[in-house]
């Protein structure tokens, strides 16, 4: 699932940019043109591509999830109860296209009819009522699959929040997900899908930083054990740092037993290792959901003993540690990967590029010149669903 960028990003202004999390402000029309190629780059690989806009509109088409939607987007309490009101009339009026696009592109207050209410009479005309959504481009953080089920994650700023209620939304009611379970969920504790880093069957990575709480880690493992769908967390604390905001930041998988790791902390990287405790110590706690904790220890070694593997090979993004930290900050570990030894990269990072091929890793090359103004690489700008077995 992905997402193109659309009039939500024509949103941005110098005065806004900060609080909804970009760094710059992206030439749209460029950023839609990169965004078609990497959706095509996908497809040249017999990559099925579904866009969260086109999900989104066929989704409040169906009367429940047009006002599960609009009541989750109007419970913001800045607005008032006669603004409200004013707003659920109008929503209430769209078809599912133009409702769509206003859950996304959100609503400014010269946008809006007179209401009678004093919020929009003490508001400037270009605020909004309802925030735009920019960083709906980064669709693994709204959402993450562990095996078959749909991970509903809790995003940690105010001003991405509501995207976990529209993804939400989507896997409840459209048909596509029809039988899809659940786990987690918005309004539950911290947790991103960019933190979240499937190593190998049975064993995640999850991180823990300026996005994911401990608590949030902490709620997953225990969902996780208690499915089935995992036997080992790795719980890893990350700087609570722009540069580092999500694990993905800093290490992606490119094969089965390889990661594309930020040289600079790779030495220094430490997990926590979680798993459930054996029959005989779970009677003997006598309580539900006890957990096994141990470490912490270098998380390349842990992630190789919870794979059962003699070592986590390592593909840094290069030895000056200058070009490293640059290529880091364009997105050059966050790779995505579609198969064993086949990944997607931004071209400008060109030195860790060449070290993933030297490694005999393919790299499908896309521009980002625009994407990346969110801080956001092709993983980040993906949420896969399915993929085939190993």
């Amino acid at each position: 699932m992905l997402h193109r960028p659309g009039n939500e990003l024509r949103r941005l202004t110098p005065r806004n940019n900060d609080a909804l999390l970009f760094d710059g402000i992206p030439w749209v029309d460029r950023a839609q043109d990169e965004h078609d190629a990497f959706a095509e780059a996908l497809r040249s690989r017999d990559v099925e591509v579904l866009y969260l806009s086109t999900l989104l509109s066929q989704t409040v088409n169906d009367a429940a999830a047009r006002a599960q939607g609009v009541d989750a987007t109007l419970a913001d309490l800045r607005l008032g109860d006669r603004l409200r009101r004013h707003l659920r009339d109008h929503l209430s009026g769209l078809g599912p296209d133009e409702l769509a696009a206003v859950l996304m592109t959100g609503l400014r207050n010269d946008e809006v009819s007179e209401t009678g209410s004093l919020v929009t009479a003490l508001l400037r005309h270009d605020d909004f009522v309802i925030d735009p959504l920019p960083n709906l481009l980064f669709t693994r953080d709204s959402s993450v699959w562990v095996q078959d089920r749909a991970t509903i994650t809790s995003l940690a700023m105010p001003a991405r929040r509501r995207e976990g209620q529209l993804t939400e939304l989507i896997y409840s009611f459209h048909p596509r997900f029809a039988g899809v379970q659940r786990i987690h969920g918005w309004e539950k504790e911290h947790l991103e899908g960019g933190d979240v880093l499937a190593l190998a069957d049975g064993v995640l990575a999850v991180g823990v930083g300026e996005r994911t709480t401990p608590a949030g880690a902490e709620r997953l493992a225990r969902t996780a054990f208690d499915l089935g769908l995992a036997h080992t967390i790795l719980a890893v604390p990350i700087d609570q740092d722009r540069a580092t905001m999500h694990l993905d930041t800093i290490c992606t998988m490119v094969d089965v037993d390889s990661v594309v790791m930020y040289p600079n902390v790779a030495d220094h990287l430490m997990a926590w290792t979680v798993t459930e405790p054996d029959d005989l110590a779970a009677e003997a706690a006598d309580e539900e959901g006890e957990l096994v904790i141990s470490g912490p220890e270098p998380l390349l070694v842990a992630a190789a003993k919870a794979m059962q593997s003699d070592r986590l090979h390592v593909i840094d993004t290069g030895l000056d540690p200058v070009t490293a930290e640059r290529e880091q900050w364009d997105d050059g570990n966050n790779t995505l990967a579609i198969a064993p030894r086949l990944a997607v990269a931004y071209e400008r990072n060109i030195v860790t590029n060449a070290r993933l091929e030297d490694a005999g890793i393919e790299v499908l090359r896309i521009a980002g010149s625009e994407l990346g103004s969110g801080r956001g690489g092709p993983r980040c700008m993906s949420c896969p669903i399915h993929r085939d077995p190993l």
